[in-house]
């Protein structure tokens, strides 16, 4: 017997979200920092203490804002599955009705769908609830440590790629090397985000790679109308 095997990515969800979000974050970030203080005249140390700095700064403010806002999805899926609880106990013959609707609405005769409720309340009422009434799954479930940690990580090493060319590029060339490899490493972060998730990676590339360009272009502005030359 042949087996129909498909692989899906939605499993990868909250953590490529999170995980993307803070590799371009650091990335463009980080490089804006460092290309906006280049223009304008700092020197090479300036430069160097200003990436680390946005370094440090920018993973603990993803990492925390990652969780707090994750923190709040999950609390609002606790408390929901807490209700749910509850009313399962206290009205079980409303809630199997209430199943029952939910997959007549979705295409079912009222008698299938009737028996398809009892048969999902009678293996795991709360789960059927949660997936079909709620729309929460254990795969796309909020888990906020997970998506501070990736987007932390994410971040810091998006960010390594300005602060190395920052200590490697010529002092006078720092915001002229620093813009061209964070354009090719946008580009290749949104192209491989793409990639995993399943989506088209040409596409992927040149969205993350356009807005960086935006980026780069308006911290030089900024760098070069406020030269201060050391």
């Amino acid at each position: 017997m042949l087996r129909h095997l498909e692989r899906h990515r939605t499993d990868r969800v909250g953590w490529l979200r999170a995980a993307v979000l803070g590799a371009n974050d650091g990335i463009v970030s980080v490089a804006g920092l460092v290309v906006g203080v280049a223009a304008s005249g700092a020197t090479p140390s300036t430069i160097l203490v200003t990436g680390v700095a946005g370094l440090v700064a920018g993973a603990m403010s993803m990492a925390a804002g990652e969780y707090v806002s994750v923190q709040s999805q999950a609390d609002t899926e606790a408390a929901a599955l807490a209700l749910e609880t509850r009313e399962l106990r206290e009205m079980p013959d409303g809630e199997l009705a209430e199943l029952t609707q939910i997959y007549v609405a979705r295409g079912l005769e009222p008698a299938l769908a009737r028996q398809v409720a009892e048969q999902l309340t009678a293996h795991d009422a709360l789960a059927s609830h949660m997936r079909d009434k709620l729309g929460i799954t254990e795969t796309l479930r909020a888990r906020p440590v997970q998506a501070a940690l990736a987007s932390a990580g994410a971040f810091t090493v998006g960010a390594l790629l300005p602060i190395a060319t920052t200590l490697l590029a010529p002092p006078d060339r720092v915001a002229m090397v620093t813009t061209a490899a964070t354009l090719v490493g946008l580009l290749l972060s949104g192209g491989l985000a793409a990639r995993v998730g399943g989506a088209p990676v040409l596409r992927g590339a040149w969205r993350v790679g356009f807005w960086g360009a935006m980026a780069m272009a308006a911290a030089a502005l900024v760098g070069r109308l406020f030269h201060v030359s050391a």
